[in-house]
């Protein structure tokens, strides 16, 4: 068996809807410092993508979701030129929880709100937008970041 078997990283990205909103974050002392991102997240070892997003939100908005509102709507195969690694990103929609949204993650995260799906702001990480968009459209599955690859 080949011990250097390819192994890849695996990522949640929850889109918290509300009404005509989306709930973004700004990251803060860690990668892509003052980009807006979506509450995400690694999946950790033996976790379903399902227990992911519901760790990952109540970890970073500091509220509860029931696994039956949790849509997986889009996967993502992306490539990071920045750090030569590969990812399965996995895109869920959630438009019901418990309790209030709030910064669990100071240290990491400067402003935690609602913004207009139709008027994002232009300080959001590409992929995360690119995501976002590809949601919201209903694309089930797309590659990032692979043509940079190439280059």
């Amino acid at each position: 068996m080949n011990q250097n078997r390819f192994k890849t990283r695996a990522s949640v990205h929850v889109l918290f809807l509300k009404e005509d909103s989306i709930l973004l974050l700004l990251r803060k002392n860690i990668t892509s410092d003052g980009l807006y991102s979506l509450v995400a997240g690694h999946l950790d070892g033996g976790e379903t993508v399902t227990e992911a997003t519901i760790r990952e939100a109540k970890e970073e908005a500091g509220v509860d979701i029931d696994p039956k509102d949790i849509e997986i709507r889009t996967v993502c195969h992306s490539y990071s030129q920045h750090n030569d690694r590969e990812f399965i990103q996995f895109y869920a929609v959630c438009k019901k929880w418990q309790g209030e949204i709030k910064n669990n993650e100071p240290d990491k995260c400067g402003d935690l709100k609602f913004f207009p799906i139709d008027s994002l702001p232009e300080n959001i990480v590409p992929y995360i937008k690119d995501g976002i968009d590809k949601t919201l459209a209903g694309i089930n599955f797309y590659e990032y970041g692979w043509t940079e690859k190439e280059k």
